[in-house]
Order: C-alpha cells, then structure tokens, then sequence
C-alpha cells in the first residue's frame, strides 16, 4: 500500500452507545494499527442523533448533530463501520445515522464512499447477520463496500482485556489487513 503526500483519513463509527463496548474497542484497535500516514478518527456523538424524521428535516434542517456526522463523513477518505449485532440486526442508533445522512440521496457523503465493516460479539457469529444487513443498506446510498477481508470478531470477552485493549494476535493481523485494503480500495476508487 503506498499513500499519496496527503494523510489518509478513515472515519470511525462504533454502533454501540455502551462506554464499554467491545465494537468501541474495536475501533481503539484499528486507531493503533492503522497503517503509515493513516488516521482512524472515532466519532463519538452517535447518541446524540434525533430519531430520523422527515419533517423534521425539511421544514426545520437538519439538526446539529446530524450537519456534523455529514461533514464528518464528506471530509474523511473512507468510513469504517464496528457494528454489534442486536437481535440479529443491525443497532438502531447505526441505522438511524445512516438514515439521516443518506439524505438527500443525490449529496449524501455515503455516495460513492469506500466503507469496510467489522464486528464483535461475545457469540460465536461475530455480527455476521448485521454486517450482512449493512452491506444491504449501502447498496442503497451507493456506498462501495469493501469485500474483504472480513473482521468478524467471535467471543469477544476472550480477545479484549479488562481495559478494552485488543491482546488477540490474529484479530489484530486480520483488522490491519483490513485497514490496509481499505485504503487501497478507496484510492482505486479515487482513480476510477
């Protein structure tokens, strides 16, 4: 992977609220690992994002919180999305983001943005059913999806410390190779 002069800016976003969610550690990882001359910024204010409402958003505007997750996503290079899995889904608060900034369609940041996906869970599915439904979403917003590889974390608890740090080799190796071919899908992107 070889970078241009200009940093490369990936846009974290952990679809948990809890303080100590294993998807916000996850994210923690990808900040550590990340390649030369790349930045995983977290963005932490998914709670405050109103419920999506259409009648909200053309008779008053968009509220702040929402103008600040789009500018968010415009200015970065690509989005990495560390998704839980509730219920077999995707969480509420992730998809009410994506809602609010998919519209409208025509200038949505989604729009032809390099996104890669991972998860944990304490299961043994590491949020594959929600990763799924992500990837049907961004269809949508035609957002370009990264393939592979996959980070689809399994047992958490036995991979993070009591502090959230990631001390599982194998999941650290699997994010950084994730990490690097996102940067590299979104540069082919840019060239295309």
């Amino acid at each position: 992977m070889q970078l241009s002069d200009k940093s490369f800016t990936v846009l974290g976003i952990a679809g948990s609220l809890r303080r100590e969610s294993y998807n916000r550690a996850l994210l923690g990882a990808a900040q550590r690992l990340a390649p030369p001359g790349v930045t995983v910024e977290r963005y932490e204010r998914l709670g405050e994002i109103p419920t999506y409402n259409e009648d909200v958003r053309v008779g008053q505007g968009e509220p702040e919180p929402v103008r600040d997750l789009k500018a968010r996503m415009a200015g970065a290079d690509a989005l990495l999305i560390a998704t839980p899995e509730y219920n077999y889904g995707i969480p509420g608060v992730l998809k009410n983001a994506i809602d609010w900034a998919s519209r409208p369609p025509d200038t949505s940041p989604l729009r032809h943005k390099a996104v890669a996906i991972m998860g944990a869970s304490t299961g043994l599915f590491g949020t594959v059913r929600a990763q799924l439904q992500l990837r049907h979403v961004f269809v949508f917003t035609e957002s370009y999806v990264l393939g592979k590889p996959e980070v689809l974390v399994t047992r958490a608890a036995d991979k993070f410390d009591g502090a959230g740090e990631l001390t599982d080799a194998a999941t650290g190796d699997q994010l950084a190779k994730q990490l690097a071919a996102l940067v590299a899908w979104a540069q082919r992107l840019r060239r295309d």
